[in-house]
């Protein structure tokens, strides 16, 4: 239960309407106990005197405590569930926020769809905790109190005796409870499952069908699914025998009431009028006796799930910004001085001593083969991760010490794999950097996007799938270089983004960014040598170390990597044409 005290500052913005709907459950149940009483009056009176105007009295005072009930339980509903939505609200969107704050290494070791269970399925179980639950903790107080001590007062010895049964419902709701609880959990952890698998193949549809893997797919999906539904029936024969207990016990009060309390206005130590109110107090407690073990699943099943997302909230990004971050200038000039890295929790050193100068506004490419660093590299110098040892640098300042905002700001990267998102082009272009529109129609010329925006639909308002899916493999990449070129960064990174491109299209964008690249720094990661021709130093990576760096005709004349890189792809070139 620990867990639930960090709900408490959640709580502060709607202090005031938390404590109105709490009066107003007290005040609402003071209008239910009103009523059997009044009842009572009304019924004793009879004996006394059969006037209409002291029933109509009685039957009017009856009505009136059932409407002032009625509204007063509407009013404590509607604000305490209410401000429980805000709470929800309010606590999925630091969940969020803290996430998207997480460095990406903590995204390598969590799965998607166990951080989608979370804030979805567990915000919800908190939920219940920060309305209903407290709603229904202060209703069967209250209730409890008010009926109990009207039933004492009407006969102590069958409150005592009538309350053995009433006694063993929430001993019973708490048996019940524990094992709802672990097959609720179950059920949940099988959910997730079956989430992620789902998600997965959704995400990776065109690798399923291209293997033809979707009769194998499904029988996994059957599956999975067929043991979320053994979870979810054997949740269901405890649900079966739950209500059954509680009705059973329920039954056996009234009965004890109906012998003990006929008896008892037999032999005239309650009156009828008392004998018809004690039955509506009983009745009136059976709800609250079951409460109690359900708010109390209610409790421990909230307390679980923020614990789950409180050991979230307290994750701290591995990256973050410095004490006393700099926040100046950013030109484009980038060092790395004796770089070592290897990515968490894995022992292979990605790249090795790592040491290379690059001056502002100068084109410098990065090649090698695959696996050989160079990816890390542009991750290195936007501060995605730390170094393991050594100094990236940019504009003389240590990443580490500068603030990441900034930092980031000033670069602009086309990643390796494109990712779009599911709104019009137009949106996914500006990410909400408005700009101007002549930059957008610039970025766009430049990616060669033109083609793209007349073949779709509604050009830059065209609604974009999971993805981008509905657009091709080059079109993404240009898309991506487009949003990339719309920042108007001082710093360019294009990660080996014209993969998927064609040879004329590769080379008419290479023709619109020479002219862009002038006056910004720009890093060309390619495994193309014709791309990175043009530059004004390329860097040769081999198993993480940088083995060449020169001039294309340096390197050329020199023999070594990079001309054997170029040798091979010239080689693939003709057996492909041939």
């Amino acid at each position: 239960m620990n867990h639930l005290r960090s709900l408490l500052p959640y709580y502060r913005p709607y202090l005031r309407g938390v404590i109105a709907g709490l009066v107003l459950v007290v005040l609402s149940n003071v209008f239910t106990i009103a009523g059997p009483f009044l009842l009572k009056l009304a019924i004793d009176s009879i004996t006394v005197s059969l006037s209409p105007d002291v029933m109509l009295t009685y039957a009017l005072l009856i009505v009136g405590a059932a409407i002032l009930s009625g509204i007063t339980r509407y009013g404590m509903r509607q604000l305490l569930n209410s401000i429980s939505r805000r709470i929800e609200t309010d606590l999925r969107n630091d969940l969020f926020g803290h996430l998207l704050r997480l460095s990406p290494e903590f995204y390598d070791r969590w799965r998607t769809g166990d951080l989608m269970s979370r804030a979805t399925n567990d915000v919800l179980a908190v939920r219940q905790v920060a309305g209903p639950a407290i709603m229904y903790l202060v209703n069967t107080a209250a209730v409890s109190a008010f009926a109990l001590v009207l039933m004492i007062w009407i006969s102590p010895t069958l409150t005592a005796i009538a309350m053995i049964p009433m006694v063993l419902m929430p001993i019973a709701v708490v048996w019940f409870g524990s094992r709802i609880h672990k097959r609720f959990e179950k059920i949940q952890e099988q959910f997730s499952e079956l989430n992620n698998f789902a998600q997965e193949n959704l995400s990776g549809i065109r690798i399923v069908k291209a293997y033809a893997r979707e009769d194998d797919q499904v029988r996994r999906f059957g599956a999975l699914s067929a043991e979320y539904m053994k979870r979810n029936l054997d949740l269901a024969r405890i649900w079966g025998a739950f209500f059954p207990a509680l009705r059973f016990l329920g039954g056996l009060g009234a009965v004890i009431v109906l012998w003990l309390g006929g008896r008892e206005v037999i032999a005239g130590q309650i009156t009828i009028g008392d004998f018809i109110a004690f039955g509506f107090y009983l009745t009136l407690l059976m709800w609250p006796m079951i409460a109690v073990g359900w708010v109390t699943n209610l409790f421990q099943r909230g307390a679980a799930s923020m614990g789950r997302i409180n050991a979230l909230l307290a994750t701290e990004p591995a990256i973050d910004d410095a004490a006393e971050s700099d926040d100046g200038p950013i030109t484009g000039a980038i060092e790395f001085r004796n770089v070592w890295f290897r990515y968490p929790e894995t022992e292979r050193w990605v790249l090795e001593d790592v040491s290379f100068v690059i001056e502002p506004g100068e084109t410098v490419a990065i090649v090698g083969a695959t696996a050989s660093g160079k990816s890390t590299i542009v991750r290195l110098m936007g501060r995605l991760y730390d170094v393991t040892r050594g100094e990236v640098v940019v504009d003389g300042v240590d990443v580490r010490k500068r603030r990441l905002e900034s930092l980031r700001s000033a670069i602009a990267t086309v990643p390796q794999e494109p990712f779009l998102f599911s709104d019009t082009l137009r949106e996914n272009l500006v990410l909400d950097d408005r700009g101007l529109d002549e930059r957008l129609s610039i970025a766009i010329d430049v990616a060669q996007m033109r083609a793209t925006l007349d073949e779709i639909p509604d050009g830059l308002d065209t609604l974009l799938g999971e993805r981008g899916i509905n657009l091709s493999g080059g079109q993404k990449q240009r898309a991506t270089m487009a949003r990339a070129l719309h920042r108007d960064s001082p710093v360019l990174i294009l990660d080996d983004s014209l993969s998927a491109v064609d040879t004329v299209t590769e080379e008419a964008i290479l023709k619109g960014l020479r002219k862009f690249m002038v006056g910004r720094t720009s890093i060309i990661v390619s495994h193309r040598v014709s791309a990175v021709a043009g530059a004004d130093k390329i860097l040769v990576l081999d198993q993480g170390r940088i083995v060449e760096m020169g001039k294309h005709a340096e390197l050329l004349a020199g023999g070594g990597v990079y001309a054997q890189l170029l040798e091979r792809q010239l080689l693939t070139e003709e057996l492909q044409a041939g």
